[in-house]
């Protein structure tokens, strides 16, 4: 759910874009105009145009609920729980949870994998999710 989310949500960002390009053109012609009014330096100028782009891309952000750092959401929820469950896994495999769970490990298997500690001779488990896992990305 969080990867779907993280796709409409950059979605959302790259249709933005062509406004946020159109409006900087505006915006840039705007400060130019009201900069040689006043008679304002470039370095003035260059202030006054970040800071009041900062502000329309900031409400359009806002109004089109697509904050940039919404997309790392993915990032700090599925890495943490990745190494909890990866060094969990290892500790379970290699017994550093006590003799007992590799006891269990190595007569709880399934169909033709009966000793979960052995390795898979033929090779369905890596395959199968080496597909599953190319099939999840291409979509």
């Amino acid at each position: 759910p969080l990867a779907a989310q993280q796709g409409r949500l950059l979605a959302k960002l790259e249709n933005l874009q062509p406004e946020i390009k159109k409006l900087a053109q505006h915006l840039r012609y705007e400060v130019s105009v009201r900069g040689k009014q006043l008679g304002w330096s470039e370095k003035v100028a260059r202030s006054h145009f970040a800071r009041n782009m900062r502000r329309i891309v900031t409400e359009l952000y806002v109004r089109d609920n697509c904050h940039p750092f919404k997309a790392t959401l993915l990032l700090w929820v599925q890495v943490p729980m990745w190494v909890c469950v990866s060094l969990a896994l290892r500790n379970c495999s290699v017994g550093a949870l006590g003799p007992a769970v590799q006891e269990q490990f190595s007569s709880g298997g399934a169909l033709w994998f009966t000793d979960l500690t052995a390795p898979d001779s033929t090779w369905i488990l890596p395959v199968s999710l080496g597909l599953v896992n190319l099939l999840v990305v291409e979509v």
